[in-house]
């Protein structure tokens, strides 16, 4: 019996995720602790290549979260880290908000569908994080809009009872 395809993909992913936690733990402690910080990063990756290979969108969700999450921190605590004290959860915030977009990005190109809704707590998150590391008129915006939030569930409320009583209008109009 021939093995699929998508059986070996996904058993060759775990071997290699098993190989390099198994190369971690018998490393040196210096070299672990900055090849630590990329353990989650190459995580996403390994979704997102998956997610590729086998035109699989549900994989490239977790795959760009984790990237994000994963450069956010690698960015803040790696060796290389250039941003230190308050700026730090901006970064990490602007990172994560990009693996949300990569989601987007990833279903558009390689996907079955576009999911599209990637980009929307995306670019929320990256507003954030933006007003953080900028603050001035940036997080004087997002003060006002994090007070004025409500009026989005508001409004969302309205359009879901109207759109419940055109549709009662609508069923009474065929009954007869």
């Amino acid at each position: 019996m021939e093995m699929q395809k998508k059986d070996f993909k996904g058993g060759l992913i775990l071997v290699v995720i098993g190989l390099l936690a198994l190369v971690f733990q018998f490393a040196p402690i210096d070299i672990t602790e900055d090849m630590g910080l990329l353990i989650v990063p190459g995580l996403g990756a390994l979704f997102l290549v998956w997610g590729i290979l086998t035109h699989t969108d549900g994989l490239m969700i977790p795959g760009g979260i984790l990237s994000g999450v994963g450069w956010g921190a690698y960015a803040i605590a790696g060796p290389f880290s250039l941003w230190q004290g308050d700026n730090e959860g901006g970064v990490f915030l602007l990172f994560l908000g990009l693996g949300f977009g990569l989601i987007t990005v990833a279903t558009a190109v390689f996907g079955q569908k576009t999911h599209w809704w990637a980009l929307i707590p995306g670019a929320i998150i990256a507003f954030v994080g933006t007003s953080i590391l900028f603050g001035g008129v940036l997080l004087n915006v997002l003060t006002f809009v994090g007070k004025l939030w409500p009026l989005a569930l508001i409004l969302i409320g309205i359009s879901i009872l109207v759109k419940g009583r055109d549709e009662e209008a609508g069923n009474e109009k065929f009954v007869p």
